[in-house]
C-alpha cells in the first residue's frame, strides 16, 4: 500500500510476510511451471503418510534443494531411491509458506541417464512373462540335502569368496563346482548363458546359483538380456538367483525357480546349515531308540503272558474242557428248539392260511351278489314288465327306427305276459331335437 509522507513523496510498498511469500510463491508458479532438475538424492526419509522428503544436490556439493514427492506420486515408484543415487527430478518449483522456506514438488523420479534402460526392462520384462517364463508353475523345489552346489559368476568377484565361505561355514560337507563368467559388460550375457547350459549339460549339481554383487541398473543389465533369461529357463538344473542386493530386481530373479536377496543369502538358501541338519539327524535317532524301546517293552510283555500261561497248561486243559462241554449242551439243545421253533412257525402259518382263505372266499361271495344285482338290472323280463314292448317285423327282426316301417306292414308286439299282433296304419317322423 502507498502513501504520503510529510514532504508528499511516495512512501515505499510494506509487504506483510505472509502476502510477500504468497507473491513469490505466484512468481515462482508462473516461472517455472513444470521443470525438470537432475542431481543426487540425500537425506530421504518416506513418512508414514506415504509422503517422500529428501534432498537434490549437484554432484560438487556447491547447491542443494529441498524435495517433497507426495504418496500419489510415491506409489508410482518401482522401487525407493538411495542415497547418492543420481536422478532426473520432473516437477514443479513451490515456496512451503509457512516456513518460507524454496522446495522442489516432485511429479516423477527415474535415475538419470537410465530412462530408456528402465524402459526396455519393462518391455523385455512384459514379453517373457506373456511367453510364460516367469510363471509360478515352472518354478522347481531346490534340493533339500545338496551334495554338490554350482555357482555361475566371475572367479575375480567378491561374490565368489562370499558364497564360498558362506557354504564351508554352514555346510562344509556341500562341494562348490564354479562356472566362471564375465558378470558385465558387453560380453558378460553370451558367457553367463554359456556357462548356464555346461552346467544344465553336465548335471553333476544339485543346485546352480547365478551369482552377483550390487550396482546399477547398467552395471547389472546383463542379468536381464534375453540370453540369459531363456537360458536359466531352459537349464535342467534348480536356479537360485542372488543378483545384486535386496532393492535390485533383474529379469533372471523371475525366471529363476528362487530368488535370494543377496549372493550369501543364495548360498544360504540353497544348503541346510550342517547344525541343522546334525539337529535333525539327533531328533530321528532319538525318535527310532524310543520306537525300538517301545516295542521291545511290548514284545516282552508278550513273551511274560506267554510264559505264564504255558507254566500252568492245568488251567488251559480246564478252560478248554469247559468250552467244549458249553458246546455240547448247545449241540444237544439245537435240534430240539429248531423243530419247536419250525412247529410253531407251521402252526403260525395254517392260522394265516385259514384266515386268508375266508377273506378271499366273503370277498368273491361279494363280488357275486354284486354281478348278480347288475345282471338282474339289465334283464330284458324286466323291462319289459315295467310297461315297455319290444317290437319285430313279420321276420322276427327288432324294430328300432320308424324308416323300418310302412303303412300296412304287420308287426309283432312282445310283452311282459305274452305276445300281440298288429298292422302300421301310418307312419310319423318325430324331428330330432336341437341342443
Amino acid at each position: 500500500m502507498a502513501a504520503l509522507d510529510g514532504v508528499g513523496a511516495i512512501a515505499r510498498q510494506v509487504w506483510t510476510v505472509a502476502g510477500l511469500v504468497h507473491a513469490v510463491a505466484d512468481t515462482l508458479a508462473t516461472r517455472f511451471a513444470v521443470v525438470t532438475v537432475r542431481g543426487e538424492i540425500g537425506n530421504f526419509t518416506r513418512a508414514a503418510s506415504g509422503h517422500c522428503y529428501f534432498t537434490l544436490k549437484d554432484g560438487d556439493g556447491t547447491a542443494a534443494l529441498r524435495c517433497a514427492m507426495f504418496r500419489r506420486a510415491a506409489s508410482m515408484l518401482t522401487e525407493l531411491p538411495r542415497e547418492g543415487d543420481e536422478v532426473e527430478l520432473r516437477g514443479r518449483i513451490a515456496v512451503y509458506e509457512p516456513r518460507g522456506e524454496l522446495q522442489f514438488v516432485a511429479e516423477s523420479l527415474q535415475r538419470a541417464g537410465a530412462g530408456a534402460l528402465y524402459e526396455r526392462f519393462l518391455r523385455l520384462k512384459a514379453q517373457l512373462e506373456a511367453e510364460g517364463l516367469f510363471d509360478a508353475a515352472r518354478k522347481r523345489p531346490i534340493a533339500a540335502h545338496p551334495r554338490r552346489i554350482g555357482i555361475v559368476t566371475s572367479l575375480g568377484a567378491a561374490v565368489l569368496r562370499d558364497v564360498a565361505t558362506a557354504l564351508a561355514r554352514r555346510a562344509p560337507h556341500v562341494e562348490l563346482v564354479v562356472y566362471p563368467s564375465a558378470v558385465q559388460g558387453a560380453e558378460a550375457p553370451g558367457q553367463l548363458a554359456s556357462a548356464i547350459a555346461l552346467a544344465s549339460q553336465r548335471a553333476e549339481v544339485d543346485t546352480l546359483l547365478v551369482c552377483r554383487g550390487g550396482g546399477s541398473l547398467e552395471d547389472l543389465w546383463a542379468f536381464n538380456e534375453v540370453a540369459v533369461v531363456r537360458a536359466i529357463a531352459a537349464c535342467r538344473l534348480p536356479v537360485v538367483s542372488g543378483v545384486g542386493h535386496e532393492t535390485d530386481v533383474t529379469l533372471a530373479d523371475f525366471v529363476a525357480d528362487l530368488r535370494a536377496p543377496t549372493p550369501t543369502a543364495a548360498a544360504e538358501l540353497a544348503a541346510t546349515a550342517q547344525e541343522d541338519l546334525l539337529d535333525e539327524l539327533g531328533a530321528l535317532a532319538q525318535h527310532m531308540t524310543r520306537t525300538v524301546h517301545a516295542r521291545l517293552d511290548a514284545n516282552s510283555q508278550r513273551l511274560d503272558r506267554a510264559t505264564l500261561r504255558l507254566a500252568r497248561p492245568a488251567q488251559a486243559l480246564a478252560g478248554h474242557r469247559q468250552r467244549l462241554a458249553m458246546l455240547g449242551q448247545r449241540i444237544a439243545v439245537a435240534p430240539l428248539a429248531r423243530i419247536e421253533r419250525g412247529r410253531q412257525a407251521l402252526a403260525l402259518e395254517a392260522v394265516a392260511l385259514r384266515h386268508a382263505a375266508q377273506r378271499r372266499l366273503a370277498d368273491r361271495a361279494r363280488a357275486v351278489e354284486l354281478l348278480d344285482a347288475r345282471l338282474s338290472g339289465v334283464d330284458p323280463q324286466r323291462v319289459l314288465a315295467r310297461g315297455y314292448a319290444r317290437l319285430a317285423d313279420a321276420q322276427g327282426r327288432t324294430l328300432t327306427s320308424v324308416a323300418q316301417l310302412r303303412a300296412g306292414d304287420a308287426i309283432e308286439a312282445v310283452l311282459a305276459d305274452g305276445r300281440a299282433r298288429a298292422q302300421v296304419l301310418a307312419v310319423d317322423s318325430v324331428p330330432p331335437t336341437q341342443d
